[in-house]
């Protein structure tokens, strides 16, 4: 953007284009898909199920170290996509997050709250110069106790939503054409009927990541079935 209509524009947080951009924040949901992962969320009728790659991108590294999805309290769990650093600090606030509010509500922070929280952090890093945005796409999900299963994603702008189905990364939009063509008539899926790696269920409201064994049995179950 050295030259042209954005010319200096993509120097600058806070500073929109003529045309009404942020080149910056553009920049951070460019480098979401830089990371060259792609990650589903899928909320089921009891339980809600994300999966992702685990790319180890050297022989010598230790592959339980390198993962994508955090437990953010023993109920609540965030599939990271986009950059590993930006993630484990959007994780630490997020657990802090999730500790303030147990300790001065006495109740387990709700799903739909963190996601809020999370991205409200990210907006304000949009409106600083000494910050930057956050190169990261978050997909919060858990079982709450009164509306059931949550899925939200928050994006590096500050937004927020929650999703019956979600992608994100490299290949979101073929990712999110499948997934519109699976749910187009807003089916309730059981736990049986999606890829598991990390889940939550009602029966069991405890996060978890499966493990290689659990992951290869159900894509065994997938390719038996199809």
């Amino acid at each position: 953007m050295s030259r042209g209509t954005g010319a200096g524009y993509d120097r600058h947080i806070t500073i929109f284009s003529p045309e009404g951009r942020l080149y910056q924040v553009e920049y951070a949901f460019k480098a979401v898909k830089a990371a060259g992962i792609t990650s589903i969320g899928v909320r089921g009728k009891d339980s809600i199920c994300v999966v992702t790659q685990k790319k180890v991108p050297d022989k010598l590294l230790d592959q339980t170290s390198v993962t994508h999805l955090f437990p953010i309290t023993k109920f609540i769990g965030l599939l990271a996509t986009g950059m590993t650093a930006d993630a484990r600090s959007l994780v630490q606030h997020a657990r802090n997050e999730a500790a303030e509010f147990r300790f001065k509500w006495g109740y387990e922070m709700p799903v739909d709250v963190l996601a809020r929280r999370l991205a409200d952090k990210s907006q304000v890093y949009t409106q600083h110069a000494y910050m930057r945005p956050l190169g990261v796409a978050a997909i919060v999900l858990g079982i709450d106790e009164e509306s059931g299963p949550q899925l939200f994603k928050c994006d590096p702008a500050g937004h927020f939503v929650g999703y019956k189905a979600t992608a994100a990364g490299v290949k979101e939009s073929e990712a999110v054409s499948f997934l519109e063509k699976k749910l187009k008539n807003n089916p309730e899926l059981s736990y049986e009927e999606t890829v598991q790696v990390g889940v939550v269920t009602k029966e069991s409201p405890v996060f978890r990541t499966l493990s290689t064994d659990e992951i290869d049995e159900h894509l065994t179950a997938i390719s038996e079935r199809d």
